[in-house]
């Protein structure tokens, strides 16, 4: 029978919570998981019974000291590929296994939390594969003397640098990128706001949802939301920008081709340089976007 319906099971109607020593959960980490029975465990006079509700909240409990998020493979500033990392969760339905097995065999209260790898989406031979050919590019320049300005486009370059966006999959900077927030390190600088210059925090960033998407277009990918700023920029033509905010316009494109698509993107300088990459075999149709 499902491991899970096993544990739905209500066997009996009275049933009384009982004391118990810990169940000990041992894994890598140099803590030891401790899980207390009474926290779920009900016992009638033949089987225990398990309040599923309280089990789950053990379980999302472990799973949170135990998660480790998988790193997707990268290409570091000196264009060498830097190896993906698996990650790891809770294995849920073999940890309801494990507990079974302790509650109706008998078996040994310690035992070895068990762990399910979580495979990146990026790996090395992946990448290798679609950084061959380059598809699209765009340049824009930038006051390198307004430090908290340049501070923002920094954060917000290295946030879209080595994304990977798969066939049919769509790249949203806001979603990319997330909130400017202090805590990230972006700073007040200006922005634009209902036609008149203001301060915000993260003000710059504009700069670099505008040069990516002249590198999208390039590259001839499809543009699925894109605004103007309600006034003219100093770093692109007129209506060759796209404005971002948080709670606001965002920049959104789809790959439409048949393999993956890399952003590659860096600060040069005063310069900020974004260039798109695929594999050798990709057939796309570029288009030509005009500079300053």
């Amino acid at each position: 029978m499902n491991s899970h319906l096993l544990l739905g099971l209500i066997l009996f109607f009275h049933a009384v919570l009982i004391p118990s020593n810990y169940f000990s959960i041992i894994n890598s980490h140099p803590s030891q998981q401790q899980v207390k029975e009474q926290d779920f465990l009900w016992k009638s006079p033949s089987l225990p019974v398990i309040d599923t509700e309280e089990f789950t909240k053990v379980m999302d409990e472990l799973d949170n000291q135990v998660y480790i998020a998988p790193k997707d493979a990268i290409v570091n500033q000196y264009g060498s590929i830097v190896p993906e990392q698996v990650g790891y969760r809770l294995h849920r339905e073999k940890f309801i296994r494990q507990m079974y097995a302790h509650y109706f065999n008998d078996t040994s209260s310690k035992q070895e939390l068990p762990l399910q790898v979580i495979y990146p989406k990026v790996d090395s031979e992946l990448l290798d594969s679609i950084r061959r050919k380059k598809i699209g590019r765009y340049i824009t320049s930038f006051n390198s003397n307004n430090k908290e300005r340049s501070m923002n486009i920094s954060l917000a370059t290295e946030a879209i640098n080595n994304s990977v966006i798969f066939p049919n999959e769509k790249f949203s900077f806001n979603q990319i990128v997330g909130k400017r927030t202090v805590e990230k390190g972006y700073l007040q600088a200006p922005v634009i706001i209902n036609g008149k210059f203001s301060e915000d925090i993260g003000g710059g960033i504009c700069q670099v949802s505008s040069t990516l998407f002249n590198a999208v277009d390039n590259a001839g990918l499809k543009i699925i939301q894109r605004y103007s700023h309600s006034r003219s920029i100093p770093y692109v033509p007129p209506k060759r920008d796209a404005t971002v905010s948080w709670d606001g316009p965002d920049f959104v494109f789809e790959n439409n081709y048949e393999r993956p698509i890399l952003i590659r993107a860096k600060m040069l300088g005063n310069h900020l340089l974004i260039e798109l990459f695929s594999a050798e075999t990709i057939s796309y149709q570029p288009r030509n976007v005009p500079y300053l």
